[in-house]
């Protein structure tokens, strides 16, 4: 039998990454992104009304976090879809926001939070007279970062149920109507 040290079974069970030989470098320093900036410095803008501002990029946690801002500048949401892999955490900063996830609705002020858990539809809109902001968490990142990247070069990516699939995600149905 092949001679294993204690420290070989600490990395093993403790750190299975470094077990299989994936090296991941610590982040010596933390990672500042200040007020209204984006960590890359490309902010986005999604559906011609939301900028996107990434906070933690998928790169900062090894793919563990993805986290972003969303000033929401007119009423409206995204269609509804589930995350096959993702749950998505929402904290309203400013505004009003109307959820749905599975059979539950609410309506979301300033200081509220909300998980939507993985492979759970649900479905969102910004309600207020006025900018809304929103801060929206995936844990893990998945391809979210890509979601973004992509619906930003898109005219109207709430139909493309093709980008969806590719994220790992299903449009399930329409955005919320607000009429």
């Amino acid at each position: 039998m092949k001679n294993i040290d204690r420290r070989t079974l600490l990395e093993a069970a403790v750190f299975p990454m470094a077990a299989l030989g994936v090296q991941r470098t610590p982040q010596s320093s933390g990672i500042r992104v200040e007020h209204g900036l984006d960590r890359l410095d490309a902010p986005r803008t999604i559906a011609g009304a939301n900028v996107v501002t990434y906070k933690i990029a998928t790169q900062d946690t090894h793919g563990g976090l993805f986290l972003l801002e969303q000033a929401s500048m007119r009423k409206g949401g995204p269609p509804r879809h589930l995350h096959h892999a993702q749950e998505e955490w929402f904290y309203v900063m400013e505004g009003e926001y109307i959820f749905e996830v599975g059979q539950d609705r609410m309506r979301l002020k300033p200081g509220d939070s909300l998980l939507a858990p993985r492979q759970v539809p649900h479905v969102w809109a910004y309600v207020g007279e006025n900018p809304g902001k929103i801060l929206i968490a995936f844990q893990p990142a998945g391809k979210m970062e890509t979601f973004f990247q992509e619906a930003a070069r898109l005219h109207d990516f709430a139909a493309d149920a093709k980008l969806y699939r590719d994220c790992d995600m299903d449009l399930i149905g329409p955005p919320l109507s607000l009429a």
